[in-house]
């Protein structure tokens, strides 16, 4: 999956995210590695927010607290989202590390 397809996403987390690692900082070289090590952990941390809440709404939902579908099919959604996005990022991560670990000096 390709994560571009994934700009529209109206997520506040994302969206700094991208304003500040854009690829012209990247060139420059500005930006800190601990920086963007503290996006990805907070964006784990919100896929795993997501996933909380489907998981706490579909158990509402099956034990009849809950007879909004509404709101078990929008959390099932942004849990869906989230983690596709966490998994394209990994993706990616994983093969720019085995591009460089191919560099020969």
């Amino acid at each position: 999956m390709d994560i571009s397809s994934l700009h529209n996403i109206s997520s506040e987390v994302i969206r700094k995210a991208a304003e500040s690692y854009s690829p012209e900082t990247v060139a420059q070289g500005t930006g800190d590695f601990s920086d963007l090590f503290s996006k990805a952990v907070d964006n784990l941390n919100t896929t795993n927010a997501y996933l909380s809440d489907a998981e706490n709404e579909t158990l509402k939902w099956a034990l009849g607290e809950s007879e909004n579908t509404h709101d078990l099919t929008i959390a099932l959604q942004k849990s869906s989202a989230a983690l596709q996005y966490t998994v394209a990022v990994r993706d990616k991560f994983l093969e720019a590390y085995k591009e460089i670990m191919q560099i020969q000096m």
